[in-house]
């Protein structure tokens, strides 16, 4: 590819409003295979399909992770909160990422602690899909808890929940990517954004192992609020930044 078609895809993406244009250009280039395969590829991204979706996969602490067309796309704020999975999963660890999207959280979990007793679940058919083609683990579709195998129950030691945390009278300000492209279970949260979080609160302590963490992405906002449902469905709860990824994660961890 000429420097002059890399110029021309920087100034096209630039001129409909992408960021990182130059950075899109060169991923776009190395994906595509042919003239006619980029042209595609450059029309629906200019067209504000995500560029993940354009390019099938998204990076995620040094994954590439499976993206498919109408599954929510890992952010990397997330990789905050996978870490914070991975710091608490040992070795033959019970992990379930609950709520999972792609499963990238999952994936990253098992990289790190290879040896871990690794599940993952979504309401979506679409994100189970998806995440069947990430995750090196059990993946079971439902609604949160329905979803898991009674096995688990009582025994899971690092429940992570991505769950969605936007206010319902705030998804109509969302970026047009995330509005258009992602499934609205996957960004409405409710009117104050944190009806899942309760949801998933409200059984943790009966799936949960004793001392086992719940862990969940929030807004700093909401950072107060998510902690007082954890508190309120009795468990210890923990509030964790990281400025770099402007993430931030309530931990709740189960007595015991």
């Amino acid at each position: 590819m000429t420097s002059d078609l890399s110029s021309d895809l920087v100034s096209r993406l630039r001129a409909v409003g992408c960021v990182f244009a130059e950075d899109e250009a060169r991923l776009l280039l190395e994906a595509a295979t042919t003239p006619l395969e980029l042209a595609t590829m450059v029309d629906r991204r200019a067209a504000g399909v995500p560029l993940e979706h354009v390019l099938g996969w998204a990076a995620f602490l040094g994954l590439r992770i499976a993206v498919d067309p109408d599954v929510f796309v890992p952010r990397r704020r997330t990789e905050f909160l996978a870490r914070q999975a991975i710091r608490r999963a040992g070795r033959g660890a019970v992990v379930v990422d609950l709520c999972c999207g792609t499963g990238a959280v999952a994936a990253a979990v098992a990289v790190a602690v290879p040896g871990v007793d690794l599940s993952a679940a979504d309401i979506e058919p679409a994100a189970v899909r998806c995440a069947r083609r990430n995750v090196h683990g059990a993946v079971y579709e439902g609604d949160l808890y329905d979803a898991l195998p009674i096995r688990l129950r009582g025994r899971i030691d690092v429940l992570v929940a991505n769950v969605p945390y936007v206010p319902s009278n705030e998804v109509a300000l969302l970026p047009p990517e995330a509005r258009m492209y992602e499934p609205l279970v996957a960004l409405d949260g409710g009117a104050d954004g944190l009806d899942v979080l309760r949801r998933v609160a409200q059984g943790a302590g009966e799936w949960l192992a004793p001392g086992g963490h719940l862990l969940s992405e929030t807004s700093t906002r909401q950072a107060s609020a998510a902690g007082d449902v954890l508190s309120a469905a009795g468990l210890m709860p923990e509030v964790t930044t990281d400025d770099d990824l402007a993430a931030t994660v309530v931990i709740g961890r189960c007595a015991g």
